[in-house]
This record gives structure tokens, sequence and C-alpha cells, in this order.
């Protein structure tokens, strides 16, 4: 193993992960790149880099999706996003999982060098200096009759393996409560592993969490990376239906499969799940299999939307003006009681994550030691303005069908427009002409009618 300093590069434009390998080659380090997800992945469980660069859009999951996977079971390294198409919002989420900077394309190769040794110093000054406040796993946070009760069923359910099934409103605290009962496991010195099954595209789902043989090489799966603690499935309710027939498989045998292996792999993992949706519906309509439902339903627990305990506002804003102070080093605002109250009436669409969004914004953009209710009215509407533009109609779908809907369409504009020549269309979008073929088949366009 070298002693340089690794690191990996990933980006789905094989022009851009050459020229950055080259330069920071000739700086002395050593450079690992992966074109997309999956092999970044590898590179980050086998060789541990010590910084990554990473595009946030990719053809098989995007980069903050991947960020958040990293940081949920401990960053090595820091990370430095990369895009050519970043927004603010992007830019304040990937700061709040983790990124050490955010650099935006076409690439400045002298900002890049500097936010590399910046990178670097921060990392091995960190090293060095003794842990700060940790928010990683969290105690839900509320006083309020619902939430008492919760956290006391979910410390009481945790001294069993019983598999639990979340059910609430998006944003409502459904990971964080699984995060909780794994705290308070018999599996706690274990990994947490969360995984977003809307942000999985159906013909990568079954490397992901069963892994891969190939070549002599293998790529652990989520549920290897998940052994001996807790493997979360958020909004199991978009999981694919082959992914759902192979885990059934895996639960009941305690064993698995990887893709293209050929021995039988153990599982000793607790598997928890959220849902958004009303399961028993989605087994009716055949969406959702009645054996899986069964399996991951031992115990249903029901997480109540931010509306209905109101009186936990005012703790809320609290905590994460805390975290955020403390985490980012944003300067402290206070809550003075108008605003708490105007705050404890409002609706919360988006419950607990609506909030916390809220509270992250106002210390970003907001001055002055007391935040001001018109600041919070202003914030709010312009929350309110952007729901009410005139919007596509696949907007009001789930994640899964919104982004399979907008790819459909996207795909069968440009495949038009290239006059039905794949090999075109995968120069024009810059995707891969294989994973290109599988997401065409997969989507049901037919591609050569076109031609």
């Amino acid at each position: 193993m070298s002693d340089k300093t690794t690191i990996l590069v990933v980006d789905d434009e094989p022009d851009i992960c050459q020229l950055v390998q080259d330069i920071l080659e000739d700086e002395g380090f050593q450079v690992l790149t992966a074109l997309n997800g999956a092999q970044a992945r590898e590179h980050w469980q086998q060789a541990h880099p010590d910084l990554v660069l990473l595009d946030i859009w990719m053809p098989d999951i995007d980069g903050v999706s991947l960020l958040k996977e990293w940081s949920d079971t401990g960053l090595t390294g820091p990370v430095v996003m990369m895009s050519g198409h970043g927004t603010v919002e992007t830019a304040v989420e990937a700061t709040r999982l983790g990124a050490f900077d955010y650099l935006e394309k076409p690439l400045s190769m002298g900002k890049l060098l500097s936010t590399v040794a910046r990178a670097m110093e921060s990392s091995a000054s960190q090293r060095a200096s003794p842990p700060g406040t940790d928010f990683s796993c969290i105690e839900p946070v509320g006083k309020s009759a619902s939430m008492e009760r919760l956290r006391d069923q979910v410390k009481r359910l945790a001294q069993y393996d019983t598999r639990v099934l979340f059910v609430g409103e998006p944003g409502s605290g459904k990971e964080t409560f699984a995060r909780y009962l794994h705290k308070h496991s018999s599996r706690r010195d274990g990994p947490f592993v969360a995984v977003a099954l809307g942000t999985i595209a159906p013909e990568y789902s079954a490397v992901e969490f069963f892994g891969k043989e190939e070549a002599g090489n293998v790529h652990r799966g989520l549920l290897e990376q998940a052994t001996g603690g807790t493997l979360f499935l958020d909004e199991v309710g978009d999981m694919d239906a082959e992914t759902q027939l192979r885990l059934v498989s895996a639960l009941e045998s305690k064993t698995f499969l990887r893709v293209g292996g050929s021995q039988q792999v153990e599982v000793d993992v607790r598997v928890l799940a959220s849902t958004r949706r009303n399961l028993e519906d989605e087994v009716k309509e055949g969406r959702f299999r009645k054996d899986l439902y069964y399996l991951l339903n031992e115990v249903t627990l029901p997480i109540p939307p931010l509306r209905q305990h109101s009186e936990d506002v005012p703790e809320l804003l609290n905590f994460y003006v805390d975290r955020f102070v403390i985490g980012e080093k944003l300067a402290f605002r206070r809550f003075p009681v108008a605003v708490q109250n105007f705050l404890r009436n409002y609706a919360w669409p988006g419950n607990v994550r609506e909030l916390k969004n809220l509270v992250h914004r106002l210390l970003i953009l907001g001055s002055g030691e007391e935040v001001e209710l018109d600041e919070v009215k202003t914030a709010l509407g312009e929350i309110i303005t952007k729901e009410s533009i005139d919007a596509p109609e696949f907007y009001d779908l789930p994640l899964k069908e919104a982004r399979e809907r907008f790819e459909k369409a996207y795909l069968e504009y440009h495949l038009e427009k290239h006059g039905g020549s794949v090999a075109r269309l995968s120069q024009a979008i810059g995707m891969e002409r294989t994973h290109l073929y599988r997401k065409l088949h997969s989507l049901g366009i037919k591609f050569k009618e076109k031609r």
C-alpha cells in the first residue's frame, strides 16, 4: 500500500476524471477514479481514500445521496462536491451532510488545488483535535405527551430484534426514531446503514442491496455493510419488484447470493423500514409483495406530523439553532416569543424537516440577534410561492414515479432530436451507452422505431 495521500475522483465524464487525475498525480497524490456511484462505493470500501472529489449528477445515484450514505456510516475523510448545475440549496444540503466545500464546473485548476490543500489541512487538524459535539445520533426532540410516549415505546422495542415499520408523512422524523431505536438496542455498536429507496434506479438495485462478484473482485452490498447492526429502508414502498423478491428470500433464509456469485452469504442484520404510503393498499394493488409486508411489519409505529404536536416547536427551534451554531459555526440568532407563537400555529406541511430547513435558511441569510416575524413570513411565503408556481403534473407524484416520468420524457425528446440514434443520444446527454440501453429498455422506450 502506498504512503501517498489517496484521492478518489468521482465523475461520470471520463475527460474530467482524466484531467483531474493527471493534475493531482503531478502534485504527488495517488488518484483513483470512478465513473458512477457503484465504482465510487467500491473504491470507498476498499481503498478508504483520504479525500473524495464527488460529482453531484451521475447516471445511477446523485452525489448528495451518496454523501448522505457515507455520512451515515462515518466519513473517513473530507468530501468536496463538484457540479456544473449547482444551486444554493444543493450547496447548503451538501454542507449539512458533511461536505468540506463545493466546486463549480468548469473547474478552475487553481481553486481545485487550493481546495484540496485546505481539505487535507483540515483533515489533519481534526485528527489531532478532540471531537466536538456529535449530532449524528440524536434523541427525538420534544416534551409533548406523544413524543414522550413514542420514545418510551421505541426504547422497549429496542430490547428485541423485532422488525419495526415506521409510518408517517415525509419529514416527520421516521429515520430519527429508527436511529434512536438502534442506539438503544444490543446492536448499538454495529453500523446503522440508511438507504433511501427512491434514489436507487431499479436496474442497480440488486447490486446495491446484495453486492456483486466480478473477475475476482467483490463489491459488498447494503446487507453486508449493515452486518451486526441495523439496515434502515427509507420509503420501502419505492422498492422495485425484483429486489422485493430477493429481500424476502434473504430475510427468511438469512442468506443470499451476491450478483454473479455462487456462494451463500450469511445475513445478521436487523431491518427497520419506513413508509409514507398505506402499504396494505399497495399490497391490494399488486405494487408491494404481501409476504415482504408481513415480514417487515412485525410492529407498526405511527409517527405523528408536527402539526399534531406543535407544542414541541419552540424546543425544536432551539435545538436546530444550537446544532447549526455548533456544527457549522453560524451566528447565533434567537427566536422571540411572538415568532415562536406564530410558528406553533403554522401548519408545517413539510413537518420537522421543513422546520430544520427554515432555521438553517434564517441563520445563513438573516442578520441581527433576533429573528424577525416579517423575515419568517417572507421565508415561508417564498416556499409557498415556489410550491404554487405552475409545475408539471409529475411534480405531485412520489419521487420514484416522478423521476421515471421525467427521465422518459427527457430521453424521448433527445432521442427524437437525434434521429433515433442511441450513439448520438449517449454523447449528447453524457451517459455511457450500455447504461443508456438499459435505461431505455427499463422505461419502455422503443428507440428502434424512432430511427
